[in-house]
């Protein structure tokens, strides 16, 4: 008679220390590569195959796909990777995922123990964090071979149960299988756990042939797909790039999985795995782990931009583009969230890239409020207010973003960064409220049936023409030298500024200019040297993080010259 209870006990003692171990091993092995690990994901993605090795040899580094994928669909959303690019490192990543399998395969159950303490004492005696995550890994691969054993001996007794034996056999088709699986690991969150579970069930049972490899394939293909959920949960709220970078994983796995069961009925792809290893049946769970990864990326990476284009009929754009409505692009709750998988770096560069999207508009409505001066109309003030509200929208998003960040442990370079976006930030904020003030005294010169002279309307052009080409200095300029162009800029507008007076009071004296009209006129000339002013602050917060630099995509620059007609 079994003894039930004790061997459930077991089973779900060793299932929990399991999944806890793989945990603390990827994040241990994560703390160990740093934030250098993420930033070389970003850049090393050249080409196809640079791209799926990096993802490859990253995933094995830290033992877990998902953290890959996630970091992934971050840089897609940070505007560092592109859809191609992304799923290049994400076919790596399933290749890369295999180690844990492979190692789990080594039945090591006997020294397990000795490594798990090795690798406690190890946390234990040091101080230093990096060494501390060392004994980390080590303690939790000792603790996973541990977990292994518990869960293999207590499936020994179950397994021997006619209620489990009928359960595992009700598994007798490809597609009960794969769901299964999905249902499996969207709630244990863990692919390799998954494998590493059914290879303790295979290791117990292996002798009374319980569950065969044919029917273990299918339920580690739906493995593979439902590992894919956490990524499209990290895609929610950020860009459509990034929801399409998230749903790129899911849509590669489901093809595989396809090709794989449409070849299953005619090639004899469990026999010829089988034959790799014929007595050893964990190693046959993990190889086919691995034959379906490397065999599904070696098949489809030809056809890589063929599943970018499926996975955007998938996720199209919004109607009427994502600038529709007020929204950040490159920002989303993952970035600030707790377990954080992209780095401050890559959060950085995303927050750069959403402060050169807020930037631009503030000068765009700059430009269309000084224009307004010369030549009004109802569309061009509806479009200042309207670009008003989404700069003092992104102002309240990007600071609450850099606020949250500031809470992380960061180097002294990234804390830099943090404050000078910050001080960046606000200085648009107030350049977009300059902007509103001279809209503004456009309006009150309608109102009143008021004109400015030639001369001053030549004054005002002119200041459409300076304030075009501070504009581009901030947006063209690399970081050590933007602020020397900048103050060059800044003098140079507070010396229109005391010409412009000047000649203002001569106009009045002579009676070319109307007093209201000259009031006005100078409200408007201190919000002109206002701007140089946020404008140079803006440079010398980019300088002071000597590597923060902004920039907008080459047709939606302010041409120099002559000024551009707003458009509604």
């Amino acid at each position: 008679m079994v003894d039930i209870w004790p061997a459930l006990l077991g089973l779900c003692s060793g299932m929990a220390l399991f999944l806890y171990s793989v945990k603390i091993t990827s994040g241990s092995l994560q703390a160990i590569a740093g934030e250098k690990l993420k930033s070389v994901l970003a850049k090393l993605t050249g080409n196809r195959i640079l791209g799926v090795l990096v993802g490859a040899g990253i995933t094995a580094l830290i033992q877990s796909s998902t953290a890959t994928s996630v970091m992934s669909v971050g840089f897609v959303n940070a505007g560092l990777m592109n859809l191609d690019q992304a799923l290049w490192v994400i076919m790596g990543a399933n290749i890369g995922t295999n180690i844990t399998a492979q190692i789990i395969a080594f039945d090591v159950g006997a020294v397990a123990p000795i490594i798990a303490l090795l690798g406690t004492f190890f946390c234990l005696l040091v101080k230093d964090k990096k060494l501390r995550s060392i004994g980390e890994a080590i303690a939790g691969l000792g603790f996973i071979f541990v977990a292994m054993t518990l869960m293999k001996d207590s499936m020994e007794p179950l397994s021997k149960l006619d209620v489990v034996k009928d359960i595992i056999s009700s598994i007798n088709n490809p597609f009960l299988g794969i769901i299964v699986g999905i249902i499996f690991v969207i709630i244990i969150q863990s692919s390799a756990a998954g494998v590493g579970m059914l290879q303790a069930m295979a290791m117990s049972a292996s002798g009374a042939h319980l569950m065969t490899l044919d029917q273990a394939m299918f339920i580690i293909f739906g493995l593979n797909i439902g590992t894919c959920v956490t990524a499209v949960f990290a895609s929610i709220g950020g860009s459509r790039n990034a929801t399409r970078a998230g749903m790129l994983h899911m849509t590669f796995n489901v093809i595989g999985t396809a090709i794989f069961t449409a070849a299953y009925y005619v090639l004899p792809i469990a026999d010829w795995v089988r034959a790799m290893s014929p007595n050893d049946v964990a190693r046959q769970l993990a190889n086919m782990h691995l034959v379906f990864n490397l065999a599904s990326t070696i098949i489809l990476l030809p056809f890589g931009k063929l599943i970018v284009k499926l996975v955007q009929l998938i996720v199209p754009d919004k109607k009427g583009g994502d600038d529709s409505v007020h929204c950040l692009k490159y920002l989303n709750p993952n970035m600030i969230s707790s377990n954080n998988q992209v780095g401050t770096e890559v959060l950085i560069v995303a927050l750069c890239n959403e402060i050169s999207r807020m930037l631009e508009m503030a000068g765009n409505n700059v430009q269309r409020s000084i224009e307004a001066v010369l030549e009004n109309n109802d569309k061009t003030q509806t479009l200042i207010d309207d670009t008003e509200e989404y700069v003092d929208y992104l102002n309240k998003e990007i600071s609450y973003y850099i606020s949250h960040a500031m809470v992380f442990d960061m180097s002294e370079k990234h804390a830099i960064a943090m404050s000078a976006l910050f001080k960046i930030t606000g200085n648009i904020e107030r350049m977009g409220d300059h902007a509103t003030n001279i809209s503004g005294y456009a309006n009150l010169l309608e109102k009143k049936g008021l004109k400015l002279s030639d001369k001053a309307r030549e004054e005002v052009s002119q200041m459409v023409a300076t304030t075009k080409e501070a504009y581009n200095i901030l947006l063209g300029s690399k970081p050590g030298s933007v602020h020397i162009k900048m103050a060059q800029m800044e003098q140079k507008i507070d010396d229109m500024t005391e010409d412009y007076r000047e000649h203002q009071l001569e106009r009045l004296k002579s009676g070319v200019c109307s007093g209201d009209a000259c009031v006005i006129y100078s409200e408007m000339l201190t919000d002109f040297e206002r701007l140089g002013d946020h404008m140079l602050n803006i440079a010398e917060a980019a300088a002071e993080s000597k590597y923060i630099s902004f920039s907008i995509a080459e047709e939606a620059k302010l041409p120099e010259g002559k000024a551009a007609v707003a458009k509604a």
